[in-house]
């Protein structure tokens, strides 16, 4: 096949959008290059350079392309202080279920979309009406964020080794569990599969709020 010749097809800025999001969802962001990007679109990297600066643009447009889609939710009427937290958190955590590269991408602390600070922005408040300062406010949404990104991080990779259907290293060691040793992991060993793949969230973040916040 004879090389192209001419000038690159015209691109537009959802067409990089649209394939960045193809490459993240079949390989992540570590695959998420500019070159790689050029050949999803059909283009040059120099060309992508006329629409984004670098790859960090690239993520950040990507974020704001996200969040703008995301509805913010109304705290629930009448709620007090630790339910209006524990209302932001589960929307939070329901906005970034599904998308693992974004919590990827928050995770290194560094980049995010400023529509997505209504989470933080709401948590904060609560926190400092229930009574804390606003830098113990600061860290109790913190601490709310890393329990909400590891859960949304060790589902996905849990659901990502279930849908092998393979026996697991796991299941195996627990079926052999030396009673006289271990006698509660060997009573629930058979059950140990479906008691640690519940939904916990709610209750796990109802605790952090109790705990973080002054009682009344």
């Amino acid at each position: 096949m004879p090389a192209r010749t001419g000038r690159p097809p015209k691109i537009s800025k959802t067409d990089i959008l649209t394939a960045a999001h193809r490459v993240i969802d079949d390989e992540g962001t570590q695959a998420l290059t500019m070159r790689r990007l050029a050949r999803e679109v059909g283009t040059t990297p120099m060309a992508l350079y006329h629409h984004v600066r670098d790859k960090d643009e690239l993520l950040l447009l990507l974020l704001d392309d996200y969040a703008a889609g995301v509805p913010r939710p109304e705290p629930p009427a009448g709620a007090g202080p630790g339910e209006r937290v524990v209302s932001a958190a589960v929307a939070m955590r329901e906005a970034l279920t599904g998308v693992p590269w974004i919590v990827e991408v928050l995770r290194a602390d560094d980049l995010m979309s400023a529509r997505a600070l209504w989470y933080p922005e709401e948590i904060i408040d609560a926190a400092v009406q229930a009574g804390l300062t606003p830098e113990e406010a600061v860290d109790a949404y913190r601490i709310i964020w890393h329990y909400t990104a590891g859960e949304i991080t060790a589902r996905s990779a849990a659901a990502r080794r279930r849908e092998d259907d393979r026996p697991t290293h796991r299941g195996r060691v627990f079926e052999n569990l030396d009673a006289t040793r271990l006698p509660r992991l060997a009573a629930l060993g058979a059950r140990w599969e479906e008691l640690t793949s519940r939904d916990t969230y709610d209750k796990g973040v109802r605790a952090l709020v109790r705990g973080l916040l002054p009682h009344p």
